[in-house]
């Protein structure tokens, strides 16, 4: 299992939870903190910060492909949290995640969480696919 490595500074890992949040987001850099802290508050934001910067996002074990279908899964089991579900629909893209492939993600979760929770879910990914001009009508990636 991968851990952070003990000389990683807290500057290291802050520099990595900008870019990932950036990335996330689709935003610069230096919008990552302001944004982070008029939404969560100076010390929240600072806190989300650092922890995506800490190892969970880097690459060892999982891809970042498939990190990305857990967080999901994760995300339409919790239902709730449409706002944090809308960002990793993105990611989830840019990691080379299918429009395809998370629909059927959702409806096979209909069956496990609950059809409510799971069109809540379906509903978001719908409305994130077609802000991002992509399609379900594509064929799933291989």
């Amino acid at each position: 299992m991968s851990r952070e490595r003990p000389d990683t500074s807290e500057a290291e890992r802050r520099s990595r939870g900008i870019a990932a949040y950036a990335s996330q987001f689709g935003i610069e850099r230096s919008e990552v903190a302001p944004q982070m802290s008029a939404l969560l508050g100076a010390r929240m934001a600072e806190e989300a910060i650092q922890a995506a910067g800490g190892t969970a996002w880097q690459a060892d074990e999982l891809s970042l492909r498939d990190r990305s279908i857990v967080v999901l899964a994760a995300l339409v089991t919790q239902g709730g949290v449409e706002s944090r579900l809308r960002g990793h629909v993105r990611w989830a893209v840019q990691h080379d995640v299918s429009p395809v492939q998370i629909e059927a993600l959702v409806t096979l979760l209909a069956n496990y969480v609950g059809y409510p929770r799971a069109s809540v879910a379906m509903e978001v990914v719908r409305e994130e696919i077609a802000q991002m001009g992509l399609s379900f009508d594509e064929q799933a990636a291989g």
